[in-house]
């Protein structure tokens, strides 16, 4: 099979996996071949040892009880901290090479998808991480047995709907039904993860929220500026990659950081580290933040 079938039949496995139901037909469409083909990639993916379902209305899926189904969706994830890294090695091939501009075809046909990865998810979170994209994927409600609540102490089931993750999928984004409520749940506490046939029924109240370069999630943005130097701006980007995308070089060994924070958590604690070499510009909300920080360090220090 050459290189154009085998990324068609790929994208096929896609589609046919997927929430949204096609008909051969419209796969046809979609891939730019014929109805005949499909029928063939179709004998091809039974003869490999896939499951293919035949719904209503001349619908085929891929069977999720597929033998390969669920080692294949465990391959990769994507997340954007990764797809910044990666993307940095393709732009650092030569534009006339030919791997430059096969890798970004490939990918984006193949996933379909602005983010590109080379971690895995390893272990139980895998499961429960794939089990949530499928949730996430067919907008169905899912129970998260026995999570372990770090604020309550409880073990219990939760029935939620979720709809996104943080970076790496430390925790997933969820409308919690029992309180009318967004929610982070760390994926770390979920014991297992159950998806129900129910679909959701409160998206309206899906909140949409930020995520900022330091890791941090909230519900609106501040504005922030530093004066780096070398050691800064190197630990800077070596810990959290995405934000070299807000760096700015200023000359004579230092860079200027302009981002957004959704608190001073995540950003005061890297600064805390290296106040010697970071200047706090034209962000006096930030600075007062920081001072209280010292103070209350003084203190701890002036009584132990």
């Amino acid at each position: 099979m050459d290189q154009p079938k085998i990324e068609r039949v790929l994208r096929l496995m896609k589609l046919m996996a997927g929430g949204i139901n096609y008909t051969v037909e419209e796969l046809a469409d979609k891939l730019q071949t014929s109805p005949r083909s499909i029928y063939r990639y179709i004998e091809t993916f039974k003869d490999a040892g896939f499951v293919v379902q035949k719904l209503e209305g001349g619908v085929y899926k891929l069977g999720k009880e597929s033998r390969y189904f669920k080692e294949i969706s465990q391959l990769i994830h994507f997340t954007d901290e990764e797809a910044h890294i990666v993307n940095q090695l393709i732009e650092s091939l030569d534009n006339t090479n030919m791997l430059k501009q096969n890798l970004r075809r490939k990918l984006s046909s193949i996933y379909n998808c602005t983010s590109l990865a080379d971690s895995v998810v390893k272990g139980k979170n895998a499961t429960n991480v794939n089990a949530l994209i499928e949730a996430i994927n067919e907008h169905r409600q899912v129970v998260l047995q026995r999570y372990a609540s770090s604020h309550t102490g409880v073990v219990r089931d939760r029935r939620v709907e979720p709809f996104g993750f943080t970076t790496n999928y430390v925790q997933v984004w969820c409308y919690d039904t029992e309180d009318g409520k967004t929610k982070l749940f760390n994926i770390a506490r979920i014991g297992s993860v159950e998806v129900l046939e129910r679909e959701w029924e409160n998206e309206a109240h899906h909140e949409e929220v930020y995520l900022d370069v330091f890791r941090t999630s909230g519900n609106r943005l501040t504005a922030i500026t530093l004066d780096l130097g070398l050691l800064s701006r190197n630990l800077l980007i070596e810990e959290y990659p995405l934000a070299e995308r807000d760096l700015t070089p200023l000359g004579d060994g230092r860079w200027q950081l302009k981002t957004e924070v959704c608190n001073y958590a995540g950003i005061g604690r890297f600064v805390m580290g290296l106040l010697d070499d970071i200047t706090i510009v034209d962000s006096p909300d930030f600075q007062n933040y920081i001072a209280t920080k010292i103070e209350a360090g003084k203190l701890k220090l002036d009584r132990s």
